[in-house]
């Protein structure tokens, strides 16, 4: 490896600009990792988190290490059980199962044991004699990249379909039951999700090229730069987001109520909708359908039925729905108050989620909506 300006020279050992970024990314990482272990917020997801950016961590580890001329100088840490990526889809995906319900997969050590006999492989390999560690690193090296290559493009995109359906479905759930469902998007595991077979294909093709042709550390510097920073992402969006009170997926799911035989439950709908409309009950910004049809003396089974069957719409998008007509006619009534301040007072608990609502309801933003309805 050679030595520029940037790099510094101790022991034999070469500090420069390449294990500066992965030490500093390790740095954030790691305190990150111990700080939602000891969260006690969504406990469950946060220690499955912190598992996770342990696990990436120890990923690049080797390369930060390697760069610097450690395996040069001590060859003996050649199989030291530093990076075990196959833990890396499991774990995101008991991540995100432990947050929208609450508890532990009961198969979990199946999900995870891929990983843990990956682990133990390397395990068994560092604590070999040398002559035999040195036979077996010549040996097996390229077939084991090839092999953990395959394993985790299968891996990425197994556990990315499961992450994404699992949170489809608790979007879908959230959104017949509460007014503040964006507040639960769990957007940054979505984005997440999505980017999983791109990170496959990169982080899978790259080793398998490194398999053939070896590419050396700084060939493989921008994959592990790359898992850094996906690690970086998902550290400190789990450290924003997991402080919110998400609600499990089984206090989402209706209760068996025995509906009517016949019911007209569009005008059930019609009727109760002006009731709602001329009572502002929309206007509460954590409006859940549980209290909706406590102040409609019914149930929720009934509410659901009539909004879904009735009037053809979600309980999000009916409650949202209000609550965009009541801001587009104090803007259309040239109010003088903020759009903010009009949106807080319809019920809308937040920016994000109201320019949303607003945008998917009058196919404009707020600002031009007004700017269209000026004197």
């Amino acid at each position: 490896m050679g030595v520029d300006e940037a790099t510094l020279t101790v022991m034999d050992l070469v500090f420069g600009w390449r294990t500066a970024v992965l030490t500093v990314a390790a740095a954030i990482l790691l305190p990150l990792a111990v700080g939602l272990s000891a969260s006690f917020h969504n406990r469950l997801a946060a220690r499955a988190l912190a598992a996770l950016l342990i696990v990436m961590t120890g990923v690049f580890v080797p390369w930060l290490i390697g760069f610097a001329g450690f395996y040069d100088r001590w060859w003996w840490l050649t199989f030291a059980p530093f990076s075990n990526a196959l833990l890396v889809p499991p774990l995101l995906y008991l991540h995100a199962y432990a947050l929208v319900t609450g508890r532990w997969s009961p198969a979990a050590w199946r999900h995870l044991l891929p990983g843990a006999i990956q682990f133990a492989y390397q395990a068994a390999a560092f604590l070999l004699p040398t002559p035999l560690k040195h036979y077996w690193a010549d040996l097996a090296f390229t077939t084991g990249n090839a092999i953990v290559a395959s394993l985790l493009a299968i891996s990425f995109v197994v556990y990315g379909a499961w992450t994404i359906r699992l949170l489809h479905g608790y979007r879908d759930a959230l959104s017949q039951k509460r007014s503040d469902d964006a507040r639960f998007a769990t957007a940054w595991l979505s984005r997440t999700a999505v980017a999983y077979p791109l990170l496959a294909i990169v982080w899978a093709g790259w080793l398998l090229v490194d398999a053939v042709k070896p590419l050396g550390y700084r060939g493989l510097m921008p994959l592990y730069a790359a898992i850094a920073g996906f690690a970086l992402y998902l550290g400190i969006a789990g450290w924003r987001y997991l402080a919110l009170p998400f609600p499990a997926l089984d206090t989402l799911e209706h209760p068996e109520v025995r509906s009517p035989a016949v019911r007209n439950w569009q005008a059930q709908g019609e009727e109760w909708a002006t009731r709602i409309r001329d009572n502002g009950w929309y206007r509460d910004d954590a409006l859940t359908l549980r209290r909706l049809a406590s102040l409609l003396a019914t149930n929720e089974t009934y509410v659901s039925r009539a909004l879904n069957e009735g009037l053809g719409v979600g309980f999000s998008d009916f409650v949202n729905g209000l609550r965009c007509e009541d801001v587009a006619a104090a803007l259309a009534a040239d109010d003088s108050r903020p759009v903010l301040v009009i949106a807080l007072d319809a019920g809308f608990a937040s920016k994000a989620s109201f320019n949303r609502a607003f945008q998917r309801r009058y196919g404009r933003s707020p600002s031009a909506y007004r700017a269209s309805h000026k004197r």
